[in-house]
């Protein structure tokens, strides 16, 4: 899917240089739509919402969430913003958040500039790092065989591999935090490796950042047809990459990635 929908050539494609890139006048009508331009009919609003849909038909329940404007830099109009169009429209966006077809398609329509989130640890989890650690491990784990599933780029410099969750065992007690997980009040304190489970979201694409000429985004580099993967099947690549993109930026390395393997508290 991703190539269709303007994202990265997939690693995986023959010969490493992935699929054809394809269908240009979706990803130009979609880039219309991120740069919040003119959508040119109602194709990029359609093309933005089949994207959601998709997203939606994978398992990944969504919300509305803010998008950028002028001024602050955010549709809340909350001054100093500290996650500019990165964060739920509602303070319930955890009950809020559906696959249902028929909502996500009316908050699109009433709100056709709006990013949209997805709440993880219902039935997928997100492990999020730095965008070129991700690239590198990424690679790595397509050369090796192993089942990816979805990714995503953000253009603020992180990747987003998307998991089954460890979120709903059975038997509660069986729940175990790991020092990886991250929460949004908490995203300071995890600059490699972001363990997004319980409590977290992060934005779905298609999604608009602030900044720049209009064009920062959240895309799909993998998208949301191939299947979640158990997380601990990628854990070990990406700290690996993590760990070492941490030693190729100056940063200590105990503090850039945490832990490289979660422990049962």
């Amino acid at each position: 899917m991703s190539a269709e929908f303007g994202g990265p050539k997939d690693p995986s494609g023959p010969s490493g240089h992935g699929g054809p890139t394809g269908l240009g006048g979706l990803r130009g009508r979609l880039t219309r739509w991120l740069r919040g331009g003119d959508p040119a009919g109602p194709t990029a609003e359609d093309d933005r919402v089949t994207l959601l849909l998709a997203a939606a038909e994978a398992g990944l329940p969504l919300a509305p969430a803010a998008h950028p404007a002028a001024g602050y830099g955010c549709s809340c109009d909350r001054v100093g913003c500290p996650t500019p169009a990165r964060h739920p429209v509602s303070f319930a966006w955890q009950t809020q958040s559906t696959t249902d077809r028929a909502q996500i398609e009316r908050w699109a329509r009433h709100q056709p500039g709006a990013n949209f989130i997805t709440a993880t640890g219902m039935t997928h989890d997100v492990l999020d790092v730095p965008l070129e650690a991700g690239r590198e491990a990424l690679e790595r784990l397509l050369a090796a065989g192993v089942e990816v599933g979805p990714v995503a780029e953000s253009d603020d410099g992180r990747m987003l591999f998307f998991t089954l969750t460890r979120g709903t065992p059975e038997d509660e007690d069986e729940w175990w935090p790991c020092e990886l997980d991250c929460h949004p009040e908490t995203m300071d304190e995890h600059p490699g490796l972001r363990w997004h489970c319980r409590g977290s979201y992060v934005l779905v694409p298609p999604a608009r950042l602030p900044g720049g000429d209009g064009d920062r985004q959240v895309r799909w580099v993998r998208g949301p047809e191939h299947p979640f993967p158990e997380p601990l099947t990628l854990l070990e690549s990406l700290t690996d990459a993590c760990a070492r993109h941490a030693a190729e930026q100056g940063h200590d390395q105990d503090h850039a990635t945490g832990p490289a393997w979660p422990s049962r508290r």
